[in-house]
Order: C-alpha cells, then sequence, then structure tokens
C-alpha cells in the first residue's frame, strides 16, 4: 500500500511538473505556402523565437498548405477569432484595405532594398487602418519577386501573353495587370492551382521562385519567363481581440520575435532563391527564360497605375516612389 501511495504522488507531481510548463496562451498561425517555402520556414522560427522569449508561456501552432483555408477564408478569420494570426499577400489583404495593394502595382520597386525600406517604413503606416477593422500587421516579411509561367510559349514580350489564361489572386490590380498584357485572368484560390494547370484550365500562372518549386508548378509548366513584373511582401498578422487578450510583455516579445523573425526569413529567401532556379533547372521539366524585354512590360503595365490611383491613393504611392 505504501508503495502503491509513493507511485501515486509521483505521478501526481508529475502532471503537476508538467502543468507549470503549459502555455498559457495557444495561438493558430495559418497560411497556404507548403512548409519547404521561405515563409513557411519563417513562420516556424517565429513561433520559436515566441516561446523562447515568452519562456513558453506563449505557444503558436503553426498550420500551412491551406489547411485552415485559404488567404481570404485565413484573414476573415482573424475578424471572426476562428483564426488567431496568419501570413498572406498585401494583394488579397487589399481586398480588406485597398491602400494596402499598393504594393503590387507593376515594377513600383526599384529592387530588393527598395521594397524593404518602403515596406518597413510607408508600409506599416498605410496598414495601420486596419486595426479599426479587427487586423493588426506585426511586420512584413516577403513572398518574393513573381515571374510568369505557362504551358504555350516562352514569354519575351507583353505580346507573347496574347491569349493566355493566366491564374490571378482575387485583386483587380493582377487582373487589370493582366488585362493590359493581353491575357485572360483567372481568379483562383492557390490551393486549386496546382490541379488548375494540370488539367489545362488555365495556361499558366504568376507566382515567386519559392512557390514555383516547393509548390511544384514547374512539373506541369513547361516555360518560365522572368518577367520580375511584382514584388510581393507577405505580412504578419494577428487578430486584434487576441492581441488585446495578451498581457503587454508578452505582446512586446511577440512584436520583437516579429520583426527577428522578418530579417531571419528574408535572408532565407535571397540564400534560396537561386538555388530554387538550379533545381528546376535540374529537373529538365521546365525552360527558363531570362531575356524578358522589362521596358516593354513596363510600358505595357503604365494604364494599371492610372486606373487605381485614386482608390490607393496618390500620396501612398509617391511616398513609396520616393523612398531611398
Amino acid at each position: 500500500m505504501k508503495r502503491f501511495f509513493v507511485v501515486c504522488l509521483a505521478v501526481l507531481l508529475a502532471v503537476a511538473g508538467t502543468a507549470a510548463f503549459a502555455a498559457e496562451f495557444t495561438l493558430k498561425l495559418g497560411h497556404i505556402a507548403d512548409p519547404q517555402n521561405p515563409y513557411a520556414q519563417g513562420a516556424v522560427k517565429f513561433a520559436e523565437l515566441v516561446k523562447e522569449k515568452t519562456g513558453g508561456a506563449v505557444d503558436i501552432q503553426v498550420f500551412p498548405s491551406s489547411q485552415l483555408g485559404n488567404q481570404r477564408d485565413l484573414i476573415e478569420g482573424l475578424t471572426f477569432g476562428t483564426v488567431d494570426m496568419t501570413l498572406t499577400s498585401t494583394a488579397v489583404l487589399g481586398n480588406f484595405l485597398p491602400q494596402a495593394a499598393v504594393f503590387d502595382l507593376p515594377f513600383i520597386f526599384r529592387d530588393i532594398p527598395h521594397a524593404y525600406h518602403a515596406l518597413d517604413t510607408v508600409g506599416m503606416e498605410i496598414c495601420k487602418p486596419l486595426e479599426q477593422r479587427g487586423i493588426k500587421v506585426l511586420s512584413m516579411w516577403e513572398n518574393g519577386v513573381r515571374h510568369m509561367t505557362n504551358n504555350r510559349n516562352p514569354i519575351r514580350v507583353p505580346e507573347d501573353m496574347k491569349g493566355l489564361k493566366i491564374r490571378v489572386m482575387e485583386q483587380p490590380i493582377y487582373i487589370e495587370m493582366m488585362k493590359a498584357l493581353g491575357a485572360s485572368p483567372t481568379p483562383m484560390a492557390f490551393g486549386e492551382l496546382f490541379t488548375a494547370m494540370q488539367q489545362g484550365v488555365v495556361d499558366g500562372q504568376e507566382n515567386p521562385a519559392a512557390h514555383i518549386w516547393t509548390s511544384r508548378f514547374f512539373e506541369v509548366q513547361k516555360y518560365i519567363s522572368l518577367t520580375a513584373h511584382t514584388y510581393s511582401a507577405e505580412p504578419l498578422l494577428v487578430g486584434m481581440g487576441v492581441w488585446n487578450s495578451l498581457p503587454e510583455k508578452h505582446r512586446a516579445a511577440i512584436q520583437e520575435a516579429a520583426h527577428e523573425a522578418r530579417d531571419w526569413q528574408r535572408n532565407l529567401c535571397r540564400e534560396l532563391e537561386n538555388k530554387f532556379w538550379e533545381n528546376i533547372r535540374a529537373s529538365g521539366k521546365s525552360e527558363i527564360n531570362d531575356d524578358v524585354d522589362k521596358a516593354a512590360f513596363m510600358e505595357a503595365t503604365k494604364p494599371v497605375w492610372a486606373m487605381f490611383e485614386d482608390k490607393l491613393g496618390k500620396k501612398n504611392i509617391e511616398a513609396i516612389v520616393n523612398v531611398k
């Protein structure tokens, strides 16, 4: 009997010890990317940093590959309280705050450093009104420079896109950009894209190298053309209801982790981009063409800027362009 009580006491102490180290807050973070994608890896790094900085009090559980829904679902989930955090594109975020899509204007960034600086300054200011709608932007991560892929022909000039059915995000800027280039835009959720290309529902799509490689798009696309028509940021969002429920010390730790994970993830993107292209070339399944007349693409998409100037805000556009 004595031995029985000793065993019971040991079990109780073990349970109590486990409870003592259990997280006070468990948050769900959903996104659409494959786990190998740099921003998917960034999400895991972010969760690790939050756990470390809060002493285990906040546990962030990451759900990749559209497990919690597509990008629109995830953003709506922040306001409904069904999702706590998400990584999403500024393009889809623009459906909730039109000005957020200003970063998706074709060729608005001169280069990667310009994009980083503009997003971390002007970008964070532009997105502040989202807080009144139940969404807070913690930091701006990277999806990457977007390029065209298709199954019909290499794309060197805008005329090569005439009549191509191209999948785009559910964002008017991308729809009008494709029209300006002579293509037929087809809005579609990311999770449906591989099958749509495989079955010929669409001829092609546009995405950064990370998605083209990790989502295996190169396996169902004959031609990749390095058009670099837009740069795609990936903001880290949290629902305001969740944010306000956290103690100040945890909010500070999460914000610090968000900035650290942003820098870590951006560096990872730079390290992996060339590797992704090398892997695709080595596969022999898709031809990569860098002989693209970007000046012609810039000229063809100029009307898109004028079309959305009022909606996005002329001052916002000028502020981004003028960032040094």
